[in-house]
């Protein structure tokens, strides 16, 4: 795989939130907004590469059968640092995430691609991988926030739309729209794509746990 197939691997063939469906917690409670959305798409974009590529060259130094709780002290040291930047210097994006963004610690997208990818890869490819699912999971909330905020509100990035901010869907910005939007994209993307993405990632094969699994399946074997 080039370093332009592993970038574009995230945004398309592995979005984490479109076809592999990770992260559907935060996508679904920050995409009610543009600007939340954005706001959540790079703070996790960020720690997704800081603990990528910490985690890919401490790799031969953390210990195999701890390792899962090491990845979360450093997610959590990343998280923990952004939070500060952005309660400092941006306290509005910071209220309108609120719990969510401290809870990027237990995002599934990060956590998944530090045990799939970075723990198996050297630094620059980790890198790599990390700002291609970020940018996947980035332009997912985008495309997601656009929908819903703007037959919600009739808003844009808080610009009025003629017609349609007089005539707004107000259930769009709500559980059962972030639902019904998420449920279509997906749709979307499987019929785009023929089932191939889909048949792919919900496989073992497409499983941050693959391993485990099989360990736990030979442990029981020799039992």
């Amino acid at each position: 795989m080039t370093k332009g197939q592993n970038f574009l691997k995230g945004i398309i063939k592995e979005n984490p939130v479109l076809v592999l469906v990770l992260g559907t917690c935060p996508t679904l409670a920050t995409s009610t907004s543009v600007s939340s959305a954005l706001g959540m798409g790079a703070a996790a974009t960020v720690v997704l590469l800081c603990s990528n590529m910490v985690i890919s060259a401490l790799r031969r130094v953390i210990p195999d059968k701890v390792r899962i709780p090491c990845y979360i002290v450093l997610i959590a040291g990343f998280v923990t640092m952004v939070q500060m930047l952005v309660k400092a210097f941006a306290p509005a994006l910071d209220q309108s995430l609120g719990i969510y963004l401290p809870l990027i610690v237990v995002n599934c997208i990060i956590l998944g691609r530090a045990e799939m990818f970075a723990n198996k890869n050297k630094v620059v490819d980790s890198a790599i991988d990390a700002l291609g699912m970020g940018a996947g999971f980035t332009l997912a909330l985008l495309l997601m926030a656009t929908i819903r905020e703007v037959f919600g509100n009739g808003t844009w990035m808080g610009i009025e739309i003629p017609v349609l901010v007089d005539n707004n869907i107000s259930i769009m910005t709500m559980a059962p729209g972030g639902f019904f939007v998420f449920g279509c994209l997906i749709a979307l993307v499987n019929k785009l794509s023929g089932g191939k993405n889909a048949k792919k990632s919900f496989g073992c094969a497409g499983c941050p746990s693959a391993e485990l699994c099989q360990k736990a399946q030979q442990y029981k074997e020799e039992m």
